[in-house]
């Protein structure tokens, strides 16, 4: 600890200084300090103290602060809280069952082939509780199928692999609320553009819009866009029929295609199931048969 008499000489202040705060300051640290001092010394009589601990306190603050901010930055607070989650699951769910996941580890046989959106809201694990080895799973925006004739695409290629390899039996489509994705076919003009990779992957969903701007001219906006995000699911079921292998499974009762719909604003669900009838394929009327609706709120 050191105690300055007042005096106007910047030397001796910036010398005291030094002494104070030793030379491995910067020099823009000591003319911080000299400024503080030469104010405090047009005080007559005041006795400053300066301590080298406090400072030191101080600038260790900052640090933690600055390090604090960095962390941040770079997720590594997001991560950390991630491993706990891990861990955690390892503990409470893969430990306590591990005879079930080391036989996932041989092979999966799922019932389900699920198709949702990659909204983050609405996981189809944390809504419907699925467990590992239930549930084949592509995630897209808009939950879109796309019929057979538009070519490859991670959803298609999802399609093949669950139900000709793994052998899936059912099929659900998972629509839900506030979709962005429906909001964006349904604000989009007739003509594509092109270079958005986002309107490019929502006409897959032309036909439901379509029915919706015909079926609900007189509502809102809003009201069109939910009344999209159910005729959507309908349209996409209607798609997984164009996939011969797919047709031929559910024409013969091997596969079951189901529409799904969550509305997180009121949390209740709706599924109903494609009741298959091969005069209904073309779809004359622009509606689909369905059985075995129910909602569970």
């Amino acid at each position: 600890m050191a105690v300055l008499a007042p005096s106007s000489s910047s030397y001796h202040i910036q010398s005291i200084s030094s002494a104070i705060f030793g030379s491995k300051l910067q020099s823009g640290e000591i003319q911080q300090t000299r400024l503080r001092l030469f104010t405090n010394s047009n005080y007559p009589g005041l006795t400053i103290k300066a301590s080298a601990e406090s400072l030191g306190l101080t600038q260790k603050m900052k640090s933690n602060k600055l390090e604090r901010v960095v962390e941040t930055e770079d997720g590594s607070e997001l991560f950390e809280d991630m491993k706990h989650r891990f861990l955690s699951f390892k503990k409470n769910k893969y430990l306590e069952n591990l005879e079930h996941y080391q036989n996932l580890a041989k092979g999966q046989s799922p019932k389900f082939l699920v198709i949702g959106c990659a909204d983050s809201r609405v996981c189809p694990s944390t809504i419907l509780g699925f467990q590992p080895g239930e549930a084949f799973m592509v995630r897209n925006i808009a939950n879109l199928v796309p019929p057979f004739e538009s070519g490859p695409s991670e959803t298609n290629a999802a399609l093949e692999f669950s139900v000709n390899t793994l052998e899936v039996k059912n099929i659900l489509v998972v629509g839900h609320s506030c979709c962005g994705g429906i909001r964006a076919l349904m604000s989009m003009n007739d003509e594509v553009d092109k270079s958005s990779f986002i309107q490019s992957w929502v006409v897959n969903g032309k036909d439901a819009r379509s029915w919706t701007k015909a079926a609900a001219s007189k509502l809102s906006f809003d009201q069109q866009c939910k009344h999209c995000e159910k005729e959507s699911v309908n349209r996409s079921l209607l798609n997984l029929l164009t996939y011969p292998w797919i047709e031929e499974k559910v024409k013969k009762g091997i596969v079951s295609v189901h529409g799904g719909y969550y509305d997180f604003v009121d949390c209740t669900f709706e599924k109903w199931t494609l009741d298959y009838k091969e005069d209904n394929l073309k779809e004359k009327h622009g509606r689909i048969s369905v059985k075995n609706q129910l909602r569970w709120s």
